[in-house]
């Protein structure tokens, strides 16, 4: 059975269509055409093909071995148009591509770079680029995807969601034992808009601060080097054997941990599905964000 002229797939789907329902009329109204439309294009198909496809009986339309050949293969391409629809839907839908995130150093080492090789184990499409900076780079600019920073307010150009709390004590060196200097360490004027400084400031007074530092992960390294004592995130303090907290944690330095992104890309699924992944993630360790006493109740003391 040749065509003498080409056969759309509008054609199959008329064919089938009859086929499936064994009259013309049903065939139409399932196609959206009339009656007589519909008898039109089936003589113009069996003139194209130089055969009859369907047998006329009283009781309906019957196919003939030509007709049942064509049928086939309208179910064949059916199946083939349905599975590449499902096959496009569930690339697009499937998070692939390179992830640009960016974050403090603070966050990185210990709690970022395990949370991104769980997430690419999960999703081997993604590949990601972690770009660490202390500076909030612009997403509007797509200079990132996605930001995990430490504030009291998003800016209002972005979108995310609020991870947890973030807790703040005084720590000190724990092999200092009670003879604590009176010597204190805390973060630069730049950083925060000069929040921390102006509380170590307002505690210590200026001529006991001997060091000033732009990260968070340096003044760890600081305070665990004996310079002086200074204010850090519980969960970055807690975590160093090395050091012990001074003190409850400190309300004047609360702040929040944010997942941010830009508006244009909350629905990307590489994006959507890091978020997601990050959340579930991030709210298993809020308890230590959020300063919960360290386990084995290290020994707290006060300040000189």
């Amino acid at each position: 059975m040749i065509a003498k002229s080409p056969l759309a797939w509008d054609d199959f789907r008329m064919v089938k269509a009859i086929a499936d329902r064994g009259a013309l009329t049903q065939a139409a109204a399932h196609l959206g055409i009339n009656h007589s439309t519909a008898f039109r294009r089936l003589q113009q198909i069996e003139a194209a093909l130089g055969t009859t496809l369907f047998e006329r009986h009283r009781t309906g339309y019957v196919a003939t071995p030509a007709g049942e050949a064509m049928v086939a293969a309208a179910a064949r391409m059916e199946a083939d148009v349905a599975g590449f629809g499902r096959e496009v839907a569930d690339r697009a839908d499937t998070p692939a591509g390179t992830l640009r995130i960016t974050a403090a150093a603070g966050f990185v080492a210990e709690l970022l770079v395990p949370l991104v090789g769980r997430f690419l184990a999960r999703y081997p499409a993604v590949r990601a680029d972690l770009v660490v900076a202390e500076e909030a780079l612009n997403l509007s600019r797509r200079d990132a995807d996605v930001a995990l920073r430490a504030g009291i307010d998003p800016p209002p150009t972005l979108v995310g969601r609020r991870l947890s709390g973030i807790a703040w004590a005084i720590y000190g060196r724990a092999d200092d034992g009670a003879a604590l200097s009176g010597r204190w360490v805390g973060l630069s004027d730049s950083v925060a808009g000069g929040r921390f400084a102006r509380f170590v400031r307002a505690r210590a007074g200026a001529d006991r601060i001997v060091l000033q530092l732009n990260t968070v992960m340096g003044l760890r390294e600081a305070i665990a080097a004996g310079i002086g004592v200074g204010p850090l995130p519980c969960y970055a303090g807690d975590a160093d054997p090395t050091l012990r907290r001074l003190g409850e944690p400190e309300p004047d330095l609360a702040a929040d941990l944010w997942l941010l992104t830009h508006p244009g890309l909350r629905h990307a699924p590489r994006v959507r599905a890091f978020m997601d992944f990050a959340a579930e993630a991030i709210a298993a360790m809020r308890p230590a964000f959020e300063g919960a006493p360290p386990t084995g109740g290290r020994e707290k003391c006060n300040l000189a």
